[in-house]
């Protein structure tokens, strides 16, 4: 397995990026290699300071950096030597397994749709892993890319979801949600309203019906289907939560698994390669998690059991 990582990706790259991906290699199989992708005297330079001998890795040369606030069509196209769109091309190439980044997220999604989407995806979406009180995790999708939808894009996100949850997390018959102001079937938006009819007919996930906000971190349900918008709010207030309640010195073992650096990074799903988004914050704890996550990613063979599933 040949993980690619964007070194130069992220708020604190690369330093944390370097840091994360020596802290990842010594966990992996003997089978398994990262590969640097980045501006080599930078890499060079962090592998000098952490100690480290470069044949613990492969490194690809990248001289130019796509800037979180860089516009994403734009800048692929106009800085093809930049980390982010070598990254790409080796993924394309067959040359990587998967690709990693903290980098820019539209970015990430751009590169990730070049190396094609899935036919019958309308549109590919984000999945987040959130920790539920059984000591299992469910769901969000989409979490972010999608904020204006219809709905056969929630009935395919409802779909990419569960077979997530089969390939990756190995759930059976995993429980999938409509999330919801109310359980009724005639609850919500015009949006919900009709994704619920979609999805109450189908035979190719298992439908249990509207879920509320509620009973996000019970066991109840496995997959959380929302627009983009609706994902990302309540992500953001999640996050500020354990943020708040962590600073004011209440945690405890599962307040604690609130932490986005114990997960990693985001899947782009819908997409022909695994492709995986870290958090722009991201610390070396949350790049070696996320090069952990490519790699069950990648060897779950996510997308191949999708277009079984698609092509149905």
């Amino acid at each position: 397995m040949r993980i690619g990582l964007d070194v130069m990706g992220g708020d604190f790259a690369p330093k944390a990026t370097m840091e994360g991906a020596v802290k990842a290699a010594k966990i992996l199989g003997n089978d398994d290699k990262i590969v640097l992708i980045g501006q080599q005297s930078a890499i060079m330079q962090e592998l000098e300071r952490l100690q480290e001998t470069p044949s613990l890795f492969d490194i690809v040369d990248a001289d130019e950096v796509i800037e979180m606030d860089d516009k994403p069509v734009k800048a692929l196209k106009q800085k093809p030597n930049s980390s982010l769109a070598v990254g790409f091309r080796l993924l394309m190439e067959g040359k990587i397994d998967s690709f990693a980044s903290a980098g820019n997220t539209g970015a990430m999604l751009v590169g990730a749709m070049t190396t094609g989407v899935l036919e019958g995806v309308l549109r590919p979406c984000l999945m987040t892993a959130l920790p539920r009180i059984d000591g299992g995790v469910c769901l969000l999708v989409d979490s972010g890319v999608n904020p204006d939808c219809k709905p056969e894009n929630l009935y395919q996100f409802g779909l990419l979801g569960s077979m997530y949850a089969k390939c990756v997390l190995k759930i059976d018959e995993p429980k999938v949600g409509l999330l919801n102001l109310g359980t009724e079937a005639g609850k919500g938006n015009l949006l919900t309203s009709a994704a619920y009819q979609l999805m109450n007919e189908t035979k190719d996930f298992n439908f249990i019906g509207n879920v509320e906000p509620r009973t996000l971190f019970n066991s109840n349900c496995d997959v959380f289907v929302c627009d983009g918008f609706v994902g990302n709010m309540m992500l953001k207030l999640l996050e500020t939560f354990w943020y708040t309640t962590t600073k004011r010195g209440h945690t405890d073992e599962y307040l604690a698994r609130f932490n986005y650096e114990l997960y990693g990074g985001t899947p782009i799903l819908g997409v022909s390669k695994p492709a995986i988004v870290g958090h722009g914050i991201s610390s070396a704890l949350a790049i070696q998690n996320m090069i952990l996550q490519s790699r069950d990613i990648a060897n779950a063979n996510l997308a191949d059991n999708l277009k079984v599933m698609l092509n149905k």
